[in-house]
């Protein structure tokens, strides 16, 4: 006699399909939501789908219902980056203070990838979502994303419906070009990222407001944009140190930038911290610190956006307004010893 199948378990999803309804919907239904808009036919459509296909919500649902799983979710694609500790740490932390467990997913980014990350954590009944990623930029989640609290950390709604956690990036290019101005540069090299991202876009203007601010002139020549990498660094401070006119110091819109600019000028003869000076962005310790001389740079602040994001996240499953949409998180100078007073001026080299 041959034995039943094991029964695979049928999920909302699988409801949502055969009625031709997203999950969003028949989460509404079955969670006995009222007052948006779904219309009674729909309802019967959803209840009759569930008895024919033998669908049960577990207890965890009538928990996901009275919001009392203390579960928040944090689906990203950094969990293999050098910072992403920094992330999970602060948000962990947050979580802890907010008397929450954090459950981690991960991402590849793509629509697909980010709508199963998100059923997965759904389906462990998260109060909440953290949805971080691993460069700056805006994103556009898929609709499922709708039925919890959701706040993004490094990376914004396209949309403009969820509220976001980004980095100050103006802000930490007119710190980084202040203290070479004030370490007394008056010709001072950008190497910055791809101009159409945000970081590139944020950290050009800090750099422009310093040079205006201390009454300099924005030379273009003075800035070429690279993709972020060590031997582009190299190639774009070659071509500056190069140039009939080389700056005394170069600010790197990226802490890997910064290592290939060392390279060219090492090659050169010069000083770093002495003939010129360099900054970076991003302090990734195993870089910055590890750089001789050391890498003064600007830190992307992942502890405190992760924590940020958490604590936003708790205010909004606790029905609380919050303005602005964007939430902003300074950039802070990290001192270490690759910027002193030049020993020559643009006008003696």
């Amino acid at each position: 006699m041959k034995t039943n199948p094991r029964q695979v378990k049928v999920t909302m999803q699988d409801v949502a399909n055969h009625v031709g309804v997203s999950r969003t919907t028949v989460s509404f239904v079955l969670n006995g939501g009222t007052g948006n808009g779904i219309p009674q036919e729909t309802r019967d459509r959803v209840h009759r789908a569930v008895t024919e296909l033998g669908y049960r919500p577990n207890a965890g649902a009538r928990a996901l219902a009275a919001k009392h799983t203390k579960l928040y979710g944090l689906i990203t694609e950094i969990v293999t980056a050098p910072y992403a500790a920094d992330i999970v740490r602060g948000a962990e932390e947050q979580a802890a203070r907010e008397g929450k467990t954090l459950l981690i997913a991960s991402t590849d980014g793509s629509s697909d990838a980010d709508r199963q990350a998100i059923e997965t954590m759904l389906e462990h009944r998260v109060e909440g979502l953290i949805y971080a990623t691993s460069w700056h930029r805006g994103v556009r989640l898929p609709a499922v994303a709708d039925e919890v609290p959701t706040v993004l950390v490094h990376c914004f709604d396209e949309a403009a419906t969820l509220h976001s956690v980004i980095p100050d990036e103006a802000q930490g290019g007119y710190a980084a070009t202040m203290r070479l101005i004030g370490a007394g540069h008056d010709r001072i090299g950008l190497i910055n990222l791809d101009p159409v991202i945000p970081a590139a876009i944020g950290r050009r203007a800090g750099y422009v407001r310093a040079l205006d601010q201390a009454g300099m002139g924005l030379d273009e020549k003075l800035i070429i944009n690279e993709d972020g990498e060590a031997d582009q660094g190299y190639r774009a401070a070659s071509s500056l140190l190069d140039s009939a006119v080389p700056p005394t110091a170069i600010f790197c819109a990226t802490d890997r930038m910064a290592m290939g600019a060392y390279d060219a000028i090492k090659e050169r003869g010069f000083r770093i911290g002495e003939d010129i000076s360099v900054v970076g962005f991003d302090n990734q310790e195993v870089i910055a610190s590890y750089l001789r001389p050391s890498l003064t740079t600007v830190a992307l602040p992942f502890r405190q956006m992760g924590a940020t994001g958490v604590a936003l996240l708790a205010k909004l499953a606790a029905n609380r307004d919050l303005t602005p949409l964007q939430h902003i998180v300074e950039c802070p100078l990290v001192e270490r010893t690759s910027v002193r007073l030049p020993l020559l001026t643009s006008t003696t080299r």
